[in-house]
């Protein structure tokens, strides 16, 4: 039987998470494919410039449909102090492994002026309208949204 990637088994439409200098073969163990959510936890975000936008700080499952969500990205403040959270469509991040961070295709003001909220006021992440307008924000289409719909 041939062996399929991982990424050709998902359905037309849904959007795996881009995995950037992955190395050619299947990977023994862990990662990058599967990977343990705590893992990926603080780890760094930056944009396509090379600019720090952050560290993941959650990921966020829908448990109904088993997807994954959303990152929760902190940035600013210091010592963890005064951080801004934004809610970053899962698709809307590349995985790099060589360089062991994410990437988010957005420039630093852009991130600053997104839909956000702070530690002790979380939105409600299952409101639809909510939703909708993160992944717009961003460009993308919603995780339970058919392919042909932004």
């Amino acid at each position: 039987m041939e062996e399929t990637a991982l990424a050709d088994a998902y359905p037309p439409g849904d959007e795996p998470l881009a995995i950037v200098g992955n190395e050619t073969g299947t990977p023994r163990g862990p990662g990058p494919e599967v990977m343990a959510a705590g893992t990926l936890q603080g780890d760094a975000v930056v944009n396509a410039d090379g600019e720090d936008l952050g560290k993941i700080k959650e990921i966020m499952i829908d448990v109904p449909s088993g997807q994954v969500a959303y990152a929760v990205l902190s940035s600013g403040g210091f010592l963890g102090l005064g951080d801004r959270l934004y809610a970053i469509p899962w698709t809307a991040l590349a995985l790099d492994v060589g360089r062991k961070c994410f990437v988010l295709d957005v420039d630093a003001e852009r991130l600053k002026n997104a839909p956000g909220f702070d530690k002790d006021h979380w939105p409600s992440m299952a409101d639809s309208t909510w939703a909708k307008e993160v992944h717009a924000y961003y460009g993308r289409r919603a995780y339970w949204q058919p392919a042909d719909r932004l």
